[in-house]
């Protein structure tokens, strides 16, 4: 019997030990997360352990309400040690899952505490954890040191004004070991022209841009704008949220106008309207990132806020989103496919939620390599409930035989929580038991050189290499 999380956790050979070995200090580029920049920039000092390990984590807030825990002990009015106790109580039964090894590997990482957490030492933990937050030297920077953190993307609005990331940039002039952090701009409420809140949004559109927005070619002026300041400010980074992605032949751009003005009236829109819209600033997004060089990501297969309730009570992204089973593979074809007409595709990560998803993703991104570009499309690292162990190997086994696994960019944590680091290790020791196990089984020459230089590019280099990073 192997002992419980020691130092060659999911190691299961000697091989895979020198692999995990030579790569696990090796920076973390965290090209997608959630972090606030604020946070960030100010060097948030943190209260006690649930303020570091609970607040805004909503796969642990998901697992306490399916073992029964009251809300106010999870998002409510419960004190933080209360809050802490139910979710040791909880985490105690959480076999098999992967949060119950990202939240031992985030004890023993961050507070060298490496026993089984359960309810009866809850206690014990929390004044443990406590004592070494309110040592004074417990921030977010001091984390970021800690694990090597040399980039972070985070995910930015077009409104936004990135002020924390100015601050941020100045802080890392004087202090070249903290992190780069490049904002990342997520245009989903400017494409949801059926969203109520569309009008508003344009309203603070304007604000921001300084364009009044009566027509698509203010839009399109408008948002120019706001993609060449977020260009300024180090962004080389896109996001979108396609939910699911939509695909109808191109409207001109009078149809377009006249969907966008009838919509600014407070006309409904038809289906067909929506996704003409849609499409249309899809596709002109695509060129516009193409034109600046950045990275396209598209994140699909989601379906978002389903207990209605409960988000009117909390809110979005608290914990009520799931796979959808919507199949996307026709439409995602034509829109790469219109922009890869134009010779104006981007450098694209592909990102699916449902795992019935995987092979079409796995076979998309050959379709469109190219342009003498090492991994131009990536399918990205596997996502939110796809990464688990089994998820991992999956999607790399999958990425392996439909594609070229050595030149994938690796993990990202997509958290917004400061506790999340240890999931590149995580990451890290299940690819390096993956490898090791073909090479222990004779499928791959036991060739240190170049075992160590695969390792060293999926969880390091190819990133830097894909999003053009000086670190």
């Amino acid at each position: 019997m192997k002992p419980f999380m020691d130092k060659n956790f999911l190691l299961n050979s000697k091989t895979a030990e020198a692999l995990f070995n030579q790569c696990k200090d090796m920076p973390i580029v965290d090209y997608h997360c959630h972090l606030i920049p604020q946070e960030i920039a100010e060097n948030k000092q943190f209260t006690n352990i649930t303020d570091l390990a609970l607040r805004g984590d909503h796969y642990k807030w998901r697992l306490m309400r399916a073992s029964g825990v009251d809300e106010k002990f999870i998002t409510g009015n419960g004190t933080d040690e209360e809050k802490f106790y139910h979710w040791c109580a909880t985490i105690e039964n959480c076999i098999g899952s992967p949060v119950y090894h990202w939240t031992h590997l985030e004890m023993q990482r961050y507070f060298d505490y490496d026993k089984p957490i359960t309810k009866d030492m809850a206690s014990k933990i929390y004044d443990h954890c406590n004592a070494i937050i309110n040592r004074g030297d417990f921030s977010a920077w001091s984390i970021f040191k800690k694990f090597n953190v040399a980039q972070i993307g985070t995910t930015d609005d077009p409104i936004d004004d990135l002020k924390y990331h100015k601050q941020m940039a100045e802080h890392r002039a004087k202090d070249a070991s903290l992190p780069l952090v490049q904002p990342t701009l997520r245009p989903s409420n400017i494409m949801n022209i059926e969203s109520p809140d569309f009008i508003k949004y344009i309203g603070k559109l304007e604000n921001a841009s300084g364009f009044a927005i009566e027509s698509w070619r203010d839009l399109q002026n408008s948002l120019n704008n706001r993609i060449n300041f977020f260009h300024e400010m180090d962004c080389r980074c896109s996001d979108i949220a396609l939910d699911p992605p939509v695909f109808v032949p191109v409207a001109s751009e009078e149809a377009v106008d006249s969907i966008l003005k009838k919509a600014f009236n407070g006309h409904a829109l038809n289906p067909i309207e929506v996704n003409q819209y849609k499409t249309a600033l899809m596709l002109w997004l695509g060129e516009a990132f193409h034109a600046k060089g950045w990275v396209m990501q598209l994140h699909m297969g989601a379906q978002r806020s389903n207990n209605t309730r409960m988000v009117q009570k909390l809110g979005a992204d608290t914990g009520y989103d799931s796979m959808s089973d919507e199949t996307f593979s026709s439409p995602l074809a034509k829109i790469l496919d219109a922009l890869e007409a134009k010779n104006a595709l981007p450098k694209t990560i592909l990102y699916g939620l449902n795992p019935t998803s995987d092979a079409m993703l796995a076979t998309m991104i050959g379709n469109f390599q190219g342009n003498g570009i090492k991994g131009r499309m990536q399918w990205g690292s596997a996502w939110w409930f796809n990464d688990t162990k089994i998820g991992m190997q999956k999607h790399m086994v999958t990425l392996a035989e439909c594609g070229v696994l050595s030149r994938f960019i690796g993990m990202l944590t997509d958290s917004r929580s400061f506790m999340s680091y240890p999931r590149h290790e995580y990451f890290r020791r299940i690819l390096a038991q993956l490898i090791a196990g073909w090479v222990d089984n004779g499928e791959f020459p036991n060739d240190t050189e170049k075992l160590n230089q695969i390792m060293g590019d999926i969880c390091y280099r190819n990133a830097v290499e894909y999003f053009g990073l000086e670190i």
